[in-house]
């Protein structure tokens, strides 16, 4: 057989907003107490994009950053491919507005054909749809060895007011150059999947009978004893829309940016589907005799890299996989007898919810034991330190987690030149995806170039006003004027947008 071209990221830059929110002064505002957010879930700061951005402008500042560092020729880049749940459109794809923020950016010297030939498209998959980009694209790259493609994730991961993920909230975008014989990482195309049709998290198109509306403008204006239906009655027959009301379809769909969730069945999903993707991840690696039945993955894996809601979530999280690693490399029972845990078994419950409670609490006590401690030191805590600064970047946030573990093992001069990566990637609705990948002799000198936490230690903080009011659409100009990057300039009454370089 042909052996495989080695395919994976070359490079990476990213983008962050220059406001922040400090988390203490969202505690204070919703009286909650600050120790337990920053302590419990590893919560300082939150990345809050100012009036002139959106997913479009963040995923093109990074774009623009891993083109200049890297003094890449446009008309080399075959696709840029991007993973947001943040879509400016229904049909258009948010890369479109990207590709041609880039095309004015570089024409001048490359031409005003210069992105002509690039295939861009967006694939959403709530947080797991930057993970399937890359994959995407690592595969069309193994097919020619001069193929160069830019995978980006751009997000604004925003909830409503006071609702209990206001505080994960963050934003920000990684773009990340995938081609053959990579300098950063080189990913294998062994690949576990979990998957389950679930509502965890989603964002409907909620309807809303015109009726309903109608009904509520004369609650709020003190209008009474007004026939709603002869209201109705008024509006065009025609085919004609003029309004808003005399639009052809009898309901009205609304779509907001702040989903529906619940989070306590997103963490249960979240562990299940990480599980299975493992469980298959394994499975395949096994029968390709990429590893034996013997090896230890907890061993095996120098850092493990996580989708990160909040920074912490990825050890609360990994408690199940810890334990079934154990077992399989037989220290199952002398780990339980040194730390006094008792497994629970489902026939000693009455009730299957009674037991899914009593399950949930052992795993939980797992994380507490000092072997897990001293795992979560080693393997995942470099991970946790650029999410903690930014907060919750949906599609983002995996990428994240392997930029500051790259720059944080830099910073620390250790050495893991042929280190084996894990990485669980997870999109509610749900998803989740297992695969590794072996860092390259060069990684040092390209994440030198990374500039992660100087450029995240620069940033302005902002106040609870300010931060309500970007949150709400009621501040139209920006906090800091744009300089340097992209900047929406106009949305039409059509909803068509434009864009600029400043």
């Amino acid at each position: 057989m042909q052996k495989q071209i080695p395919v994976g990221i070359d490079d990476m830059a990213f983008y962050a907003p220059s406001l922040y929110l400090p988390i203490e002064t969202l505690a204070v505002e919703r009286d909650l107490e600050y120790v337990k957010l920053n302590k419990g879930l590893g919560l300082t700061h939150m990345a809050i994009p100012d009036a002139h951005e959106d997913a479009a402008t963040m995923a093109a500042n990074a774009a623009a950053a891993l083109i200049d560092k890297n003094d890449l020729d446009p008309r080399t880049i075959g696709r840029i491919y991007l993973g947001t749940e943040s879509a400016l459109d229904g049909a258009k794809p948010t890369a479109t507005y990207v590709l041609t923020m880039l095309r004015d950016r570089y024409r001048d010297r490359y031409g005003a054909d210069c992105f002509r030939n690039c295939d861009v498209v967006d694939l959403t998959f709530a947080c797991v749809g930057g993970v399937d980009a890359l994959h995407n694209t690592l595969d069309w790259a193994r097919g020619d060895a001069e193929r160069l493609g830019i995978v980006i994730t751009s997000d604004f991961a925003k909830y409503e007011l006071a609702s209990t993920g206001e505080y994960t909230q963050g934003a920000g975008a990684v773009a990340m150059s995938v081609k053959s014989h990579p300098r950063l990482l080189v990913i294998n195309d062994i690949i576990g999947v979990g998957t389950k049709g679930v509502h965890d998290f989603y964002k409907p198109k909620r309807k809303a009978e015109k009726s309903q509306i109608i009904a509520e403008v004369l609650r709020l204006a003190n209008v009474q004893d007004v026939d709603i239906q002869s209201v109705l009655n008024n509006l065009p027959q025609n085919l004609e829309v003029t309004g808003i009301l005399d639009d052809n379809d009898e309901t009205l769909l609304l779509h907001k940016d702040t989903p529906v969730f619940e989070g306590q069945y997103s963490n249960q999903c979240y562990q299940e589907r990480i599980a299975e993707a493992y469980r298959h991840f394994r499975q395949i690696a096994e029968q390709k005799e990429h590893f034996d039945e013997e090896e230890n993955l907890l061993e095996r894996w120098s850092r493990l890299i996580f989708h990160l809601p909040y920074a912490f979530h990825g050890k609360r999280i990994f408690s199940e996989i810890f334990m079934s690693e154990k077992q399989r490399a037989d220290e199952w029972h002398s780990f339980t007898q040194e730390n006094g845990l008792v497994v629970p078994h489902v026939d000693d419950f009455e009730e299957n919810a009674l037991y899914q409670k009593s399950y949930a609490n052992f795993l939980r006590s797992i994380t507490k034991t000092a072997d897990y401690r001293a795992f979560v030191r080693e393997k995942l805590e470099k991970a946790q330190r650029g999410s903690s600064l930014i907060g919750n970047m949906y599609a983002c946030s995996i990428f994240m987690a392997l930029m500051s573990t790259l720059e944080s093992d830099l910073t620390e001069a250790n050495d893991l030149d042929g280190a084996i990566f894990g990485f669980f990637g997870y999109g509610s609705g749900s998803k989740s995806k297992c695969f590794e990948a072996v860092l390259q002799p060069t990684w040092q000198e390209v994440t030198e170039k990374f500039g992660l936490f100087e450029t995240l230690n620069k940033r302005t903080a902002i106040d609870y006003a300010t931060y309500e009011d970007l949150h709400r659409g009621k501040r139209k100009d920006s906090v800091i004027a744009p300089k340097n990057e992209f900047a929406i300039k106009e949305v039409n009454a059509a909803g068509a947008r434009y864009y600029r370089f400043v």
